[in-house]
């Protein structure tokens, strides 16, 4: 219970909570920005994004997007494919798990080695409440035995980020403070829970051996942080319930696991529009090889999904076609939403890729990864940028922090590393206004 509940929100927050305010747009001379990944398992296949016939990088003007992506079709203009990186250092296979966002050598059961590039961008973008939420979708029977994992998101080595997948579980933590009935009542009682815990554990953790206090340690600093950001949301509470989503039978009694998918999402929206994070990491499949979308009737799960091309096949056009619609959710909400002289969308970016690179059983040589927006201004849309396969993923990162106003040459590669697998330095000006 320590592990999933402390890491779940402690590991999120680094240790302590930021400034009480709900947004950069209330700070001054600060421009708001946020960042969403969405991470699909069992890879990326450019075939399934890169409209038919192009080869090489030009306009996304005039061309018809491929099926599995139709869906981005009235965004096409927002629109930025790019082929040709690679992670084949981070040795993804299955998946590259950490590595996938870390930009570093990961595997099943491997912990961290570093931060992650969603938690170093929570860290730069201007302070939430909730720098950084993590949500992962699965199986209905994986999210329900293992309603928190963490495979792909840390904030150092060692420490990895827990993404949330009981939407239940999400919507007390985030909304419980604002509602009534019997999901209040289980806030209330979780709240006074986890305060006698934290007690506890601060007084009774001393006596241990040294280096199970350092966890123990961990452990309660995670509770304090989750009991913090209880009443601070407490605090804007009046705020928070414009943007709370309406529960309904989907949370208790999910006819199939994508209606907790849907529902995730929404929190996932919600907990962005209302200011409450700036930055959103959505695992679909969990950064593992496991996943499933019965929902959409697709009866193969699992594994096996990895083992089918995925170009032509109706099976993987149905799903990636439901990201694509949960990508256009995510648009469409923060577009409603006016920030500045524009909209929330204005000044977002969405990531899109895969934890394993192109496919399953991959050696990470091609890597492909479609960017939404352009985050203020800093990115090109609408279009197609083909590279040539000589720099990493890790380039995309520090070309994410130098957008987002870190001065990064490169991300988490050191120089003797660099030597083999990257052919340059500093951030993707092939991408970059």
């Amino acid at each position: 219970m320590l592990r999933g509940v402390a890491a779940g929100v402690g590991a999120t927050l680094g240790g302590s909570l930021l400034p009480q305010r709900l947004s950069a747009s209330t700070a001054s001379n600060t421009t708001p920005k946020r960042v969403i990944f969405f991470m699909q398992n069992q890879g990326f296949d450019p075939k399934t994004c890169i409209p038919a016939g192009m080869n090489g990088s030009a306009s996304l003007a005039g061309v018809k997007l491929p099926e599995p992506i139709s869906p981005l079709e009235p965004f096409k203009e927002r629109l930025h494919i790019i082929n040709g990186l690679h992670g084949t250092h981070t040795s993804p296979s299955h998946s590259a798990f950490f590595g996938a966002l870390g930009g570093y050598r990961g595997g099943d059961g491997v912990p961290p080695s570093a931060a992650t590039i969603d938690y170093e961008l929570s860290q730069t973008l201007p302070p939430t409440l909730l720098p950084h939420l993590c949500i992962g979708m699965d199986s209905i029977e994986n999210m329900t035995t293992k309603p928190t994992l963490a495979t792909l998101s840390a904030s150092g080595a060692g420490q990895p980020i827990f993404m949330f997948s009981n939407p239940n579980q999400l919507y007390q933590m985030l909304y419980g403070g604002i509602a009534t009935g019997e999901i209040r009542l289980h806030h209330e009682a979780r709240s006074q829970l986890f305060h006698q815990i934290e007690r506890l554990a601060a007084a009774k953790g001393s006596g241990l051996p040294a280096e199970e206090q350092q966890r123990y340690v961990q452990f309660v600093q995670g509770f304090q942080d989750t009991n913090g950001l209880r009443e601070r949301l407490a605090t804007v509470a009046d705020h928070l319930r414009k943007f709370a989503p309406k529960v309904d039978e989907r949370y208790s009694n999910p006819q199939f696991e994508t209606d907790w998918h849907d529902v995730l999402l929404e929190l996932g929206i919600s907990a962005l529009t209302s200011g409450i994070t700036n930055t959103l990491t959505i695992g679909s499949g969990r950064g593992e090889i496991f996943g499933a979308w019965k929902g959409l009737g697709v009866e193969e799960q699992g594994h096996n999904l990895g083992h089918m091309d995925q170009p032509d096949n109706p099976i993987w056009i149905k799903i990636r076609q439901y990201n694509s619609r949960m990508l256009v959710k995510i648009m469409e909400a923060l577009e409603s939403v006016p920030e500045g002289s524009g909209t929330m969308m204005d000044h977002t970016l969405i990531v899109y890729t895969s934890n394993n690179a192109d496919k399953q059983h991959t050696n990470g040589a091609n890597w492909p990864v479609m960017l939404l927006g352009n985050f203020d201004g800093a990115f090109k849309t609408g279009c197609f940028t083909q590279l040539d396969g000589k720099r990493p993923i890790n380039a995309l990162y520090a070309t994410l922090l130098r957008a987002a106003g870190q001065n990064c040459e490169r991300f988490n590669m050191s120089e003797k590393l660099a030597q083999k697998f990257d052919a340059s330095s500093g951030p993707l000006k092939e991408l970059l206004l």
